[in-house]
């Protein structure tokens, strides 16, 4: 899967002395842990255990669960969609190339976001890191795609079912496994660009690239 490149990111371990190998490891058991038992029953124990740390080296690295959970997650877990590496040079194309991105790792990320996403509901320290560290960023990327066509004169504005769709999107990968007992797929996840994404923002469609 996509990582997150951790050279100098803002949520390092404080004052760490840890190696980057070392912390690249802790950051893996405690997305396992995730996965395994969902961040309510997971503990500092037993990230501890798992990384044969010491607690106290822990909470003076990270401070607290949710800021090591959200450190995990910004560092080893579903990396940030490659706003900055799109190829396409309109909007359409550029929201199917990042619905096939989305579509490489679903199954994975999705766990990752279930096991966080219903716990940050009820812990403001958790949701507050969660928003600032990921949610955010991707939602002021895909703001700046827009921007981007309106400028380029596709959009003569952008319109407010506009911000729906990350709010769609995002459904879509926890929808499909609870409804239809799937995966999201790259066809499935470009069928909603094309057919709901589109016409929702009043874009004129091109056809999908042939290989």
């Amino acid at each position: 899967m996509p990582v997150r490149d951790t050279t100098g990111t803002a949520r390092r371990s404080r004052r760490s002395k840890i190696t980057p190998e070392r912390e690249r490891e802790l950051y893996d058991a405690v997305l396992d842990l995730l996965r395994e038992v969902g961040y309510d029953a997971l503990t500092m124990d037993a990230v501890a255990t798992r990384t044969k740390s010491s607690k106290a080296t822990l909470y003076r690295q990270w401070g607290s669960k949710p800021q090591l959970v959200v450190a995990a997650l910004d560092c080893c877990g579903a990396a940030p969609p490659p706003f900055e590496e799109l190829e396409a040079e309109n909007l359409v194309d550029s929201m199917r190339e990042l619905a096939r991105w989305a579509a490489r790792d679903a199954a994975k990320d999705t766990a990752l976001m279930r096991a966080v996403g219903q716990s940050a509901q009820n812990d403001p320290e958790l949701a507050r890191a969660m928003r600032e560290t990921v949610i955010e960023p991707e939602l002021n990327a895909f703001r700046g795609l827009l921007e981007k066509a309106v400028q380029r004169g596709e959009l003569a504005e952008v319109p407010p079912a506009a911000d729906y769709l990350p709010h769609m999107f995002f459904g879509l990968l926890f929808a499909r496994p609870a409804i239809d007992m799937i995966e999201v797929d790259e066809d499935y996840l470009v069928g909603f660009v094309d057919e709901v994404a589109v016409p929702l923002l009043g874009l004129t469609d091109t056809p999908p690239p042939t290989d």
